[in-house]
């Protein structure tokens, strides 16, 4: 997946380039709910290393929770009068569903670039979470940036 990732952005069609990373606090419902402490030191929080080129610190954003839009991004994306946003990631069915629809609550127009997005749960979950996005924000928009090589998803 990070390969497709970093032949989109070297497509220099993309600027802002914003990126957030999921961070499971010690409080945070997945460790009292779920009992889930996964993704909470550097080594599983930080971005790969094939992406850290593309990225600034002062626009990478944590995030906890419901994996949803950071409060620090909400306002840059307000005060940069942010229109539309280009979602690529993992989990389509968790962390970009709950971003594209974030997006869409705050009227911004969420483009899913689909086959630059994936499941750790799998194909099926993938599909799931393009499923409940084509209902919640559109089918118009899922995208395909043609990285998918004639794949549903990224492996």
């Amino acid at each position: 997946m990070p390969e497709r990732v970093v032949r989109l952005l070297q497509r220099h069609e993309y600027a802002p380039i914003l990126f957030t990373r999921f961070i499971n606090v010690s409080d945070g419902p997945y460790c009292r709910f779920l009992n889930w402490h996964g993704c909470d030191s550097d080594a599983e929080t930080n971005l790969v290393s094939e992406l850290e080129p593309f990225a600034k610190p002062e626009l990478v954003f944590s995030k906890s929770g419901l994996c949803g839009m950071p409060d620090k991004l909400a306002n840059y994306l307000r005060e940069n009068s942010i229109q539309r946003i280009s979602v690529v990631g993992i989990d389509t069915d968790m962390c970009v569903l709950k971003m594209a629809m974030d997006l869409f609550d705050i009227g911004i127009e969420p483009l899913v670039l689909t086959d630059c997005c994936a499941s750790t749960a799998g194909l099926q979950a993938h599909l799931a979470g393009l499923a409940v996005l084509s209902r919640n924000i559109g089918a118009q928009r899922l995208h395909d940036a043609g990285l998918g090589g004639g794949m549903l998803a990224a492996p």
